[in-house]
């Protein structure tokens, strides 16, 4: 890929953005893509509802899960213009284009740490054996609604698969706090569509590692 300083340059690399929150994306996927979806539950309570939120949009389900994670920040006059996801009403419909408009003012936890918003970029590093490898993703969607909370990134030039992946935490009527994860994907390109075998072991061992990284003490 080009220079991760530049990456905020980059177009994602699929074109169903926002795909992810299809209601039939297990059933009707975008061609030639691989939906998935894994729902679990992950605490009870409003002290795991506040610290979960707080650490998925943080990348913490990232590096609770083992991989680095390097925030690309755009300059300045680009980093205050937000970005909008497509749209969709509650079918699973698009209603809505994405679109450029005024930045959100910036939120952040209580450690400083800034949380996601759309439009971000970041490069995650994951180790697979004595390998590093480097998956350039765009934040494509963000969602904060009083019991459901989290967000969903893009590929971008250099990441092995191309597709969008989504995590969601919402809160049921008796407390339990649930973390859902979906995505839709396959390989960027014909060397990676070779191993695309060992790309899938390597998904399933990350999102074992996904599913209980926000299990953990609140404290």
């Amino acid at each position: 890929m080009a220079d991760r300083q530049e990456a905020w340059r980059l177009p994602v690399t699929y074109g169903a953005v926002g795909g992810t929150q299809a209601v039939d994306l297990m059933t009707y996927p975008p061609k030639g893509y691989r939906p998935f979806e894994r729902r679990a539950r992950i605490g009870h309570g409003d002290a795991r509802w506040e610290w979960a939120r707080t650490e998925l949009l943080s990348w913490g389900i990232k590096r609770r899960s083992g991989f680095e994670v390097e925030r690309t920040d755009a300059p300045g006059d680009v980093s205050e213009i937000g970005y909008t996801g497509v749209g969709y009403d509650e079918s699973g419909t698009p209603v809505q284009a994405a679109s450029l408009v005024a930045g959100d003012e910036i939120e952040y936890a209580p450690d400083g740490t800034a949380l996601v918003k759309p439009g971000d970029t970041a490069v995650l590093v994951a180790r697979v054996g004595p390998f590093r490898v480097h998956e350039p993703v765009r934040v494509v969607y963000r969602i904060d609604e009083p019991q459901r909370s989290g967000f969903a990134y893009g590929t971008l030039p250099g990441h092995p698969l191309s597709g969008e992946e989504s995590f969601i935490i919402d809160r049921t009527e008796d407390g339990s706090v649930w973390l859902t994860i979906r995505s839709l994907s396959r390989p960027a390109g014909f060397g990676w569509k070779l191993i695309g075998p060992l790309l899938r072991v390597a998904h399933r061992r990350y999102l074992a590692r996904y599913m209980v990284a926000l299990t953990g003490p609140t404290e």
